[in-house]
């Protein structure tokens, strides 16, 4: 047997096998010899027994057994069938521990199978987190260390047992009945009386399976049943077969009677088939050899979760789910490809796909993140560096099918990616673009399925970390090519399209090889880093040549950052785990990678910091789609987020100096070089963390940085569009899409974050201030973000704990000017704000900024806002007690406050001529010059509401005949008409009555005319008659006047005129409201009907003509029978 074991003996079975389902194999042991048995105890012996090296109560530590050793290794990878197979007779020593190694030993797995997260250490020790302890595996460990588990028994490769729920408040015992079918340490399929619907194991299940995994000695142990059947004589066996369908004769009695029937029959199928089923056997030699997997669960989990449409956290239960297949495919476990599949087909399945392609509709950030994650999840899939040639068709035939489905997601969004096949390498020239077919999330994937890992230098790569030029025994040039094999210290390159490179980095790691990801994530880096030094060199070879021609083209027209393998996250994430595994002894998976490769020491972490500053410097363009442009800025941000969490030290600084170098240097080939194309990625974000990182080791470096950033060209009308003429410049391929950025606004405010963070690292060094204002003023385009980096600037210059910084604050008065120009014509609802606040700035400043923007106010404000807001802050007692003027300076301000107040009455009258008699009160020529412009702007230039509101101001001031002359004017413009009886100009119209009324018989007789013919409304005449003939005009003594006292007659001018007009005015409202009367409205016309009566009778014969006109309507409007009948009652 152990011969069989080590060096896999070919011995021919006896017999021939028929093949049945799994678990159900047929089982037989002709010529079995019984004396083999002799000696073993009947009830079974313990699942320990002698020889058991796990789970010992000894603290004696012995070797193992050759036998257990043996047995280990056959349970761990050969079906049972193959075993018996092999031999006619196995010794039951033997069986027995096939049958006990079969079972699983490690807990991880189990882990894996009942719970989301991967927390299962081997020790199961629960978790403090009360979500952690609902998982299944901790509820699992909960029971077993509670003694919940009983009646544990293992027959072959079935285990059995109990397990006791404990009662609880609201729920009873519940005791449930688990078996677990297991097969080469996997556990191949479970059941449990709980009745669970999920995806994960149950706690049951766990609690059963560790009760195995940590008290083997504790479980009972017996060879597969078929195998004690074997030693049963006939008797022995109908009695066994009686027995137990006694026990259970109301649940098995019909299969029974049905079986003995097909025996009985000689013809029947069973006959014709060798052997019969035993489901505690093993599994046979055509089994799967894979952890069960409720697949139906899967599909209908997935399938709930998509349905919630992101609702009740079903976005991150399908993220724990994709975690899941990671988890899987990092233990090399089968079922992470399966359950992958299944998930995939539920996602085509979604029937939102097909609703969102017919509306034109876009899908949600969150969910278009998930089919990413589908996409690169298939990438590691198909890039298994152990997957079989068979299995890859399998796949591959899967993906073409999705990818050919209508609804299948594009990769970029709903925009169709213009680009080529990517995934090897960039075509010279311009394909027609019309014909090629869009690229799908699942694309890159079957592209991925023609790459090998039989290339002998990627093979020698991944496997030798001693492997350099010197041991590669190449006696070619390899430096001076541009596919050299390795770079000048020897150490190996690889070359191949950098996000394919990156594709399989993170598919060794996802499949479990730590080791051979870190070697060729360093052999990735030292290419980009050889690449970049070519890149220099070439540029400078040219510059001259490149800036003679004042233009620039994009040398990558797909980014690295943003790109949909993150091919820099997969770098940087390799690269710095091994760097904090190895430098800060954290627990770390790649603890055991030796630092020492290629026979030099190596950094892990500094490799990962530089590529991540190759990377986030690339000049690339931007991509179409405002999906595609909105990851770019997400993984940006990503990148830098783990950037900000490593510690910069000494040579870290060191690798910053030379990159920032490098990207100030490299034209074309960096963001941040001299030669910038129009659609580049704009570099505000990553030279805001550059800047930041280096100021307090090179401050003038920073500051190159940071300047050279703050461009965004895609905003200057006279950009270039490219650089054509050299043929490895994708250009033609990009046409013009400016304004479809649709991420302007965020990179807008990028940019202003960057320019507010250099303001406040130059507070106090006026050359850098100065150098940043002009920045700010050239590269920035928005008024919005111009105006925030104003208000940065005046926090910073006027902290509480220092003494206000002047030449910050004159950096932020000029944006403010600048704001202020910008917005002058435009409309801006924060505008006020705006003209406030640059006043109060102007004041921090000083009384000479006061002055100067009140000299020049016609280019910073609309003549409204310089008087009402500038003039009148600048004339206020806070500003002049905040600026400790003396009486002379008060004089000088409040003098050009004046002079802009009528600057701005000339220009604009009517809204600021009550701003500017304000403003010019207490300087007699400038008030009566303001008076004059009003008085000739009034005939033509403005409404009565205006005038009437000055008017109002001259009688509140103490200028009543100046109110009356406006009034009047104001009176020349109004026009009111019989129905207007609410109009809001009626209380002005009563006042200026009353102000005429006061001053005297002249003035009344002067403005009634007016009256009578602005107002057509007879309500209104008959109130200002009746207010005129209850006091006498000027009883008021105004100006030294004296009246007779007596009151005016009604039959003598003004006022007959004002009576006629009246009763007129009552007549015409009349008639012309019986033309569309209603009967709800009898009453109301009558009451009106009452008050033209008293109007009526204030003449002399007004009972006679009231009577004459109340019989003219009779006559008029006797159709109207209802109405007139009314009219009769009251009015006879």
């Amino acid at each position: 047997f152990v011969v069989f074991c080590g060096r896999e003996c070919l011995l021919r079975p006896s017999i021939t096998r028929e093949i049945s389902p799994p678990a159900k194999r047929l089982c037989c042991r002709p010529g079995y010899n019984t004396n083999c048995r002799q000696g073993q105890r009947a009830g079974g012996t313990l699942c320990g027994g002698s020889g058991t090296a796990q789970g010992g109560s000894s603290k004696t530590l012995s070797p193992e057994s050759l036998l257990d050793i043996s047995a280990r290794k056959v349970a761990e990878k050969w079906p049972f069938q193959r075993v018996e197979e092999r031999f006619e007779r196995i010794p039951e020593p033997v069986q027995r521990r096939i049958v006990y190694w079969s079972f699983p030993r490690s807990e991880r797995e189990i882990c894996m199978y009942s719970s989301f997260n991967t927390g299962g250490e081997e020790s199961g020790t629960s978790g403090e987190n009360s979500d952690e302890t609902r998982l299944p595996f901790r509820r699992g460990i909960a029971l077993l260390e509670s003694g919940c588990v009983d009646n544990v028994l293992q027959v072959g490769f079935h285990l059995s047992g109990t397990v006791t729920e404990p009662a609880t408040a609201s729920e009873p015992e519940l005791v449930c009945s688990v078996s677990v079918s297991f097969d080469r340490c996997k556990i191949t399929a479970v059941t449990c009386g709980c009745g669970n619907k999920d995806i994960f194991y149950c706690a049951h299940v766990v609690a059963l399976a560790l009760y195995r995994v940590r008290k083997p000695e504790q479980v009972k142990l017996h060879l597969p049943i078929s195998e004690t059947l074997f030693q049963m004589n006939r008797d022995q066996l109908q009695k066994f077969v009686q027995y137990l369908i006694t026990v259970h004769h109301t649940e098995v009695l019909p299969t029974a009677q049905k079986l003995a029937d097909e025996i009985l029959s000689t013809n029947s199928e069973i006959n014709q088939v060798h052997g019969a089923p035993d489901p505690t056997a093993g599994a046979s030699v055509d089994d799967e050899n894979c952890w069960h997997l409720d697949e139906e669960q899967v599909q209908e989990q997935v399938k709930l979760f998509l349905s919630q449409g992101g609702y009740h956290g079903s976005g991150k239960q399908l993220n724990l789910l994709f975690s899941k297949v990671r988890e899987m495919l990092k233990m090399r476990d089968s079922n992470g490809a399966r359950m992958l599949t299944l998930i995939t087909e539920q996602f085509m399945g979604d029937p939102r796909l097909a609703l969102w392609r017919q509306q034109g509709t876009t899908m949600t950030d969150k969910y278009r993140q998930l089919w990413d994650e589908l996409g690169a999840l298939w990438m590691c899939i198909v890039l298994n560096p152990h997957c079989k040639s068979e299995q890859k068709c399998v796949w591959l035939r899967q993906l073409r099918r999705w990818n050919g489905v209508d609804v299948c997601p594009w990769e970029d969004g709903n925009h169709g990616n213009e680009l080529p096949n990517l995934t090897h390498a960039l075509p010279h020239g311009n394909p027609d673009l019309s014909s090629r077919p869009h690229r799908t999330v699942f694309t890159r994937a079957i592209e991925a399925c023609d790459l090998h890992w039989q290339d002998t230098h990627l093979q020698r790569i991944i496997t030798h970390d001693l492997y350099t030029h010197s041991h590669a025994h190449c006696h070619h040039d390899n430096h001076g090519s541009a596919g050299a094999l390795f770079d000048a210290r020897g150490w190996p390159l690889w070359h191949e399209h950098i996000p394919t490179a990156c594709a399989r980095v993170d598919a060794l790691r996802s499949h479990g090889y730590p080791r051979e990801a870190l070697l060729l994530a360093i052999a990735i880096v030292n290419t980009l880093i050889r690449q970049q030094q070519k890149h220099l060199e070439l540029f400078r070879s040219h510059k001259k040549e490149l800036l003679h021609k004042g233009m620039t083209s994009v040398t990558n027209m797909e980014g690295w950052v943003g790109h949909p393998l993150d091919p820099i996250g997969t770098l940087f994430s390799t690269l710095l785990d091994t760097g904090r595994g190895d430098e800060e002894g954290r627990n770390s998976p790649f603890q055991s990678i030796p630092k020492v490769f290629y026979g030099v020491q190596v950094r892990a972490l500094s490799l990962a910091v530089e590529t991540a500053l190759i990377g986030l410097g690339q000049q690339r363009v931007m991509p179409d789609g405002l999906y595609a442009q909105e990851k770019v800025c997400r993984n940006e941000e990503q990148l830098l987020a783990k950037l900000q969490e490593v510690e910069l030290d000494d040579a870290l600084v060191k690798i910053f100096r030379k990159q920032a170098i490098f990207l100030l240097e490299a034209g074309p080939y960096s963001g941040l070089g001299e030669l910038l194309y129009r659609e580049s990625v704009p570099m505000h974000t990553f030279a805001k963390y550059l800047f930041t990182s280096l100021l307090p080791h090179d401050t003038e470096l920073a500051y190159k940085i940071a300047l050279r950033a703050m461009r965004l060209p895609v905003l200057e009308s006279m950009a270039p569009s490219g650089d054509l003429s050299r043929p490895h410049h994708i250009v033609s391929m990009v046409p013009n899409r400016y304004p479809r950025w649709f991420t302007l606004s965020h990179i807008e405010s990028q940019q202003c974050e960057l320019a507010s963070t250099m303001l406040t690292a130059a507070k106090g060094d006026g050359r850098k201030l100065e150098t940043v204002l002009e920045s700010i003023q050239k590269n920035i385009h928005s008024s919005s973000h111009i105006f925030k980096l104003a208000q940065d600037a005046f926090k910073i210059a006027t902290l509480m704990d220092s003494l206000p910084d002047i030449t910050l604050l004159k950096v932020s008065l000029e944006l403010g000017l600048q704001v202020m120009r910008m917005t002058l014509s435009t409309l801006n609802w924060r505008r006020r704000e705006m003209v406030r606040w640059l006043v109060t700035c102007a004041t921090e400043v000083g009384v000479y900024a006061l002055d100067s923007i009140m000299q020049s106010w016609f280019t910073l404000f609309t003549p409204t806002e310089a008087t009402s807001i500038v003039a009148t802050t600048v004339m206020s007692n806070t500003t002049i007690v905040r600026l400790h003027l003396d009486c002379h300076q008060q004089e000088n301000l409040a003098s050009s406050a004046r002079t802009l107040a009528l600057q701005c009455t000339m220009k604009d009258p009517q809204n600021c001529a009550l701003s500017a008699l304000t403003l010019c009160e207490k300087d007699h020529i400038a008030f009566e010059t303001a008076y004059q412009i009003v008085l000739d702007a009034a005939v033509t230039g403005m409404s009565y509401t205006q005038l009437f509101t000055i008017a109002r101001y001259m009688e509140h001031r103490g200028y009543p005949m100046r109110a009356y002359k406006l009034a009047t004017l104001a009176m020349a413009h109004l026009n009111l008409s019989y129905n207007q009886d609410t109009h809001p100009a009626i209380n002005d119209v009563l006042w200026a009555c009353a102000l005429s009324h006061s001053l005297g018989k002249n003035e009344l007789t002067a403005v009634i005319p007016l009256v009578v013919k602005s107002v057509k409304c007879a309500t209104v005449l008959s109130d200002i008659l009746r207010r005129c003939t209850l006091t006498t005009p000027g009883m008021v003594a105004l100006h030294s006047r004296r009246n007779s006292g007596k009151l005016m007659s009604l039959d003598k001018a003004p006022l007959r005129q004002l009576l006629d007009a009246t009763i007129g005015a009552y007549i015409n409202t009349t008639h012309s409201r019986l033309t569309h009367i209603s009967p709800r409205h009898y009453s109301e016309f009558i009451e009106f009907l009452s008050k033209a009566r008293e109007t009526f009778l204030m003449a002399q014969d007004g009972h006679i003509q009231f009577t004459q006109f109340i019989d003219n309507l009779k006559q008029i409007y006797k159709g109207k029978k209802k109405l007139m009948m009314l009219v009769r009652e009251r009015f006879g």
